[in-house]
């Protein structure tokens, strides 16, 4: 396992670069995957025994997701995996971000991380045309995360600084389903929560907007539910090293999301498939 400490912090600073130059990957928001489906079982890695102070994760494979929130339409995308841990402290990785625990025990942890937010071009898609683009932007999340075997909860409180500069809630419940040497599998659901800011920005329609595109009428989204959330995790180790991770995911958009003009349908899919080497 690494142990350099100079090693260790030129790998953290190449890593913030490649994370966040990256082509988009099913950690980053918005996307059809529940939250948990970010760092699946990482809570549970404990049970198995002592940890060593270095985790390192890298690999990569491909996405398939919607073009756009509530599109009818799929794009298949890049997905690189980049995962480093720190003593159960320091992460940086394609799912959470650069973050750090600020309380952790044997069956809890909670701190901030810092991802980002993919925004949308209204050139992605024509039916996005004259919506108005969301440019990317930076978010900060306040995270907790604890077990009651075999259950693990996972709340996560998210302000986009920017771009749709919006607040975001999600809660998750997942459980492991198939556990031996390998393979493990997690299934659970999760639901999101946004505020009005983030739901205008996403399913609404201004004044101005409606007028160059006429098949889009004005429309007012209003903070509440967003989405209610499906998913099933995968991995499969062939060696010590090697893994191959699998995630599926189900999305039922809700109240003003559903109801947006924008929305082509209500309901969305997601997968993903990723071949990884464990240091």
């Amino acid at each position: 396992m690494i142990g350099m400490p100079r090693f260790g912090v030129a790998l953290a600073v190449a890593l913030v670069v490649a994370i966040f130059s990256a082509s988009p990957a099913l950690a980053q928001m918005p996307s059809p995957f529940a939250g948990w489906q970010n760092d699946s079982g990482i809570m549970l890695r404990g049970l198995g025994g002592p940890v060593s102070d270095w985790h390192v994760v890298v690999g990569g494979g491909a996405v398939a997701v919607p073009e756009y929130v509530g599109s009818k339409h799929y794009e298949v995308l890049p997905a690189p995996v980049i995962d480093v841990r720190y003593k159960d402290l320091v992460f940086l990785t394609t799912g959470e971000g650069l973050g750090v625990n600020l309380l952790r025990g044997e069956n809890y942890r909670a701190g901030v991380a810092l991802g980002y937010d993919l925004g949308r071009s209204q050139h992605d898609d024509s039916a996005l045309k004259g919506t108005g683009s969301i440019p990317p932007a930076p978010v900060v999340r306040a995270f907790g995360e604890f077990y009651i075997l075999p259950f693990v909860v996972k709340a996560d409180v998210q302000q986009a600084v920017g771009g749709v500069d919006g607040l975001t809630g999600d809660l998750g419940v997942y459980a492991p389903v198939v556990g031996n040497e390998k393979l493990v599998v997690f299934i659970g659901p999760a639901v999101t929560l946004a505020d009005g800011r983030y739901m205008q920005h996403y399913f609404g329609i201004g004044t101005t907007q409606a007028v160059p595109n006429s098949r889009f009428p004005p429309y007012r989204a209003h903070g509440g539910f967003t989405n209610a959330k499906f998913g099933i995790a995968a991995t499969y180790r062939f060696t010590d090293n090697w893994l191959l991770d699998g995630d599926l995911a189900y999305e039922r958009l809700l109240a003003s999301a559903a109801d947006s003009p924008i929305a082509e349908t209500k309901n969305q899919v997601g997968a993903s498939l990723t071949l990884d080497y464990e240091f």
